[in-house]
């Protein structure tokens, strides 16, 4: 069985308190966007991990192996072959590697039917990652808590396009918590997300783009290059390093705006 984990941005990104349990408290808005891994499972007499991407990690560590163990421990499955294609970069705030667990939960489910309860798949992904819930579910979201606790909103961005920026450079998730500082946001997103995009601009913030920005500076130049080229909204996904921009219309040669070594993606929205 083959499934395509997609990945996700930011559309806003505040971190509103530090946890007793070392996380930080943030608010934002999860919305799905169809850059996409490729992930395959099938019953096996031995279990393999293969990928095209072996410097992502050690096999111990991977979020698949993970959700696979996790499972096993508490149903009978057998072997399986997993093979995983990345293409959603790592490093990048684009939630690969948690989405790419999350649908192993689901494909695991589905082929030995499990039966699993939504509730308990919710719990199964949050053990593995804060984000993780989220990519059980195909739709924008406002998220809150760790990013755990998500909530239906009202956000309709249909027929606008989004390109994705992707420099090569890849930011630490770990390295920009510690680098941040909790900042009260004056208006919530739940509210701010109501208005139109091209209202966004100065309103809807990621806290953690001054960090990204003084760590590297062409991560300013992509956030204004976008502008510069029509963007109604612009702005970095995550703790980085990619950056989005919001545009009306379907953009031509977007790849000789930025240099060689980037990649972009470019997409009509759904939602």
């Amino acid at each position: 069985m083959i499934t395509y984990p997609f990945s996700k941005i930011n559309i806003g990104l505040h971190i509103v308190g530090k946890r007793q349990d070392g996380f930080h408290n943030l608010e934002t808005i999860f919305y799905p966007v169809g850059l996409q891994d490729a992930l395959e499972i099938v019953e096996s007499k031995e279990f393999h991990f293969m990928t095209n991407r072996p410097e992502m990690g050690s096999f111990k560590n991977n979020l698949v192996v993970k959700a696979y163990q996790l499972l096993k421990k508490d149903y009978n499955i057998p072997p399986v072959d997993i093979y995983l294609y990345k293409k959603i970069p790592t490093g990048a705030g684009l939630g690969g590697g948690s989405s790419d667990a999350s649908h192993t939960i689901l494909m695991l489910d589905k082929i030995f039917s499990l039966s699993i309860s939504n509730e308990k798949k919710k719990k199964y992904a949050l053990s593995l990652g804060s984000d993780c819930p989220f990519f059980l579910e195909n739709r924008p979201v406002f998220a809150s808590g760790r990013g755990e606790i998500t909530e239906e909103i009202s956000l309709n961005l249909n027929n606008y396009y989004i390109i994705l920026v992707l420099p090569n450079v890849s930011v630490s998730t770990k390295e920009a918590y510690e680098h941040i500082s909790v900042q009260k946001e004056k208006n919530s997103l739940k509210e701010l997300i109501q208005l139109p995009p091209k209202k966004w601009k100065g309103k809807i913030t990621n806290q953690f783009e001054k960090y990204v920005f003084d760590k590297y500076t062409e991560a300013g130049k992509i956030k204004q290059t976008l502008y510069d080229q029509g963007a109604c909204f612009a702005l970095m996904s995550g703790s980085g390093s990619s950056f989005y921009g919001i545009f009306k219309k379907k953009q031509k040669n977007i790849d000789s705006w930025f240099p060689e070594n980037y990649h972009t993606f470019q997409q009509k929205l759904e939602y």
